[in-house]
């Protein structure tokens, strides 16, 4: 008796080719599904802005960027002597408001460039709760570490939800009309909001989600979210907090979202490409004899033949590098490397 329920997601009607362009943008499951397209040779910009939860910041800094327009001007706080924006994540700041402003400026204009001209955007949804700052009255994307009582949060309505996102597709079809958008939710509970809140911040995620595929031939969904609560319903593939996917979770999604998403080229690439990695991670037992350079050599001329379809620059030079400093210890050994 099988006992499991495993999710195999139907093919969707656009692949992503190997020369595809992607932008990944929202949840921490954006950074997993970019590190792994990065790693497998895809041209990624990875979550630019970086962690993004809410629709709201997520539709917020696309659109500023498809309009090249500056950071708001309202959002900028100082802490402990360093300035941050409340639409970004903590991991850009600056000494003064002037300096970040200039580094957020060239971040939205560089972001909008990559929209304009990406074949796919993926988009990962991770709650509909929200913080808005009193002062202002405008949602955040983070609280950037001040007081609780500067913030008033609360559960985003599946109307607002909806309209955002809505208005955030339309914008991006006029922008660049041969886009696809792949969206997803985010399998990461948010335990903070507690469990039944975090359900119905889901349920409006997903249900918006389902809308937008309806009425959209370009708009897509993963159902990463379902993946990893129905398929790998146990917690031996969770974290040590019981909250996040750990790697052998990434890499099963990964694999189904291979499956549904890229096409027959891309698929074979990364079959070849995965076992070039292995080789090149391969430390010999014998180092220095004629039979690891050898095995230098065959690996080198494996990165020549696969340059023709990604850039494995990086990895020639490191090869390149080892045959450099190779030192023959015995040159008559024919030891295994």
């Amino acid at each position: 008796m099988d006992f499991r329920t495993e999710l195999s997601p139907e093919k969707l009607p656009a692949l992503i080719r190997p020369d595809a362009r992607v932008v990944t943008i929202g949840s921490c499951f954006a950074d997993v599904l970019g590190r792994q397209l990065t790693d497998n040779k895809v041209a990624v910009r990875s979550n630019p802005f970086g962690t993004l939860f809410n629709p709201v910041s997520i539709a917020k800094l696309q659109l500023a960027s498809l309009q090249s327009a500056e950071p708001d001007p309202d959002l900028y706080v100082e802490r402990d002597g360093l300035w941050f924006h409340y639409d970004f994540h903590s991991i850009f700041w600056g000494r003064s408001q002037d300096e970040l402003r200039g580094k957020l400026t060239d971040l939205l204009t560089q972001t909008g460039e990559a929209l304009r001209t990406a074949d796919w955007l993926v988009l990962t949804l991770g709650t509909a709760t929200v913080y808005r700052h009193l002062e202002t009255g405008k949602v955040v994307a983070n609280c950037q570490k001040m007081p609780g009582f500067l913030f008033e949060k609360y559960l985003y309505a599946y109307e607002h939800v909806q309209q955002t996102l809505t208005d955030l597709v339309k914008k991006l079809k006029r922008a660049n009309p041969g886009l696809q958008i792949l969206l997803t939710v985010s399998p990461v509970r948010h335990t903070k909001d507690t469990l039944p809140l975090n359900q119905a911040s889901k349920s409006i995620l997903r249900a918006v989600s389902h809308e937008l595929t309806v009425w959209n031939e370009q708009v897509h969904y993963f159902p990463a979210y379902e993946i990893m609560l129905d398929d790998l319903r146990d917690y031996r593939f969770y974290e040590a907090d019981l909250i996040h996917p750990n790697a052998v979770a990434e890499t099963y999604i990964f694999e189904k979202f291979a499956e549904c998403a890229f096409d027959d080229e891309l698929r074979s690439f990364i079959t070849e490409w995965q076992t070039l990695r292995k080789s090149m991670a391969h430390r010999p037992f014998h180092e220095g004899t004629e039979s690891h350079r050898r095995f230098l050599e065959k690996l080198l001329q494996q990165l020549d033949a696969v340059s023709k379809k990604a850039d494995v620059t990086r990895e020639k030079q490191e090869i390149e590098s080892r045959l450099r400093a190779f030192k023959t210890i015995d040159p008559g050994a024919n030891q295994a490397a």
